[in-house]
């Protein structure tokens, strides 16, 4: 009888240090394609409050980690995402997805938007205004998912399914993007820990 041989697990990877440039080229200063995907998340036809969303990704020692890229993708103003399942529908050119990557100097990252809707959840339940972030950085095996919520959603954050799924409770600000206006314009901030005092909640899906 011949003897089966298994496959053995893969080595895990990290990302490298020029992930950034190979998916967000036209932010790290290389112009090669006509249309790069992830530049423009809501489109000039959105409905909706305008809005920027910006931080720093920090690591264990509280440095900055300069070499990140984030996707991002959240529902418009009405809690519709840009899916063909979606039961609602939205706006033309509202992309709905979007892809960022760190400054090289200050590590800061930063996005235009409008601000996303309530969003319909599991049985019944409704989840407060948020948007997805995926994180891949060198040093990093698997992306890293969470989610940045509003601090002035604070009614509809308390109800939200998700957040009260996370059981210690002290953890849940690290979800939370802080207010501020800038020129007029509400700009939100938003932090994320990798590792240390106060890291982000990170979730497994």
């Amino acid at each position: 009888m011949q003897r089966l041989d298994y496959l053995r697990e893969t080595p895990s990877q990290t990302a490298g240090p020029y992930v950034h440039i190979g998916l967000a080229p036209g932010a790290a200063g290389f112009d090669i394609y006509d249309e790069e995907l992830g530049r423009d998340i809501a489109g000039p036809n959105a409905l909706g409050e305008r809005i920027r969303v910006e931080g720093l990704v920090i690591d264990g020692t509280g440095s900055p980690i300069k070499d990140v890229m984030l996707e991002a993708w959240q529902a418009n103003a009405a809690g519709h995402y840009a899916h063909p399942e979606s039961k609602g529908t939205v706006e033309d050119g509202f992309r709905g997805w979007g892809r960022v990557i760190t400054d090289f100097e200050t590590g800061e990252w930063g996005f235009d938007t409008i601000k996303p809707g309530p969003v319909p959840g599991r049985n019944g339940t409704v989840q407060a205004p948020h948007i997805n972030l995926w994180i891949v950085a060198r040093g990093i095996n698997i992306g890293l998912n969470t989610r940045a919520y509003f601090d002035d959603e604070a009614d509809a954050n308390a109800k939200d399914p998700v957040l009260n799924l996370i059981e210690w409770e002290i953890r849940r600000p690290t979800l939370i993007a802080r207010r501020s206006d800038r020129d007029g314009k509400p700009v939100y901030r938003f932090d994320i820990r990798i590792q240390g005092d106060n890291e982000t909640v990170f979730f497994d899906i």
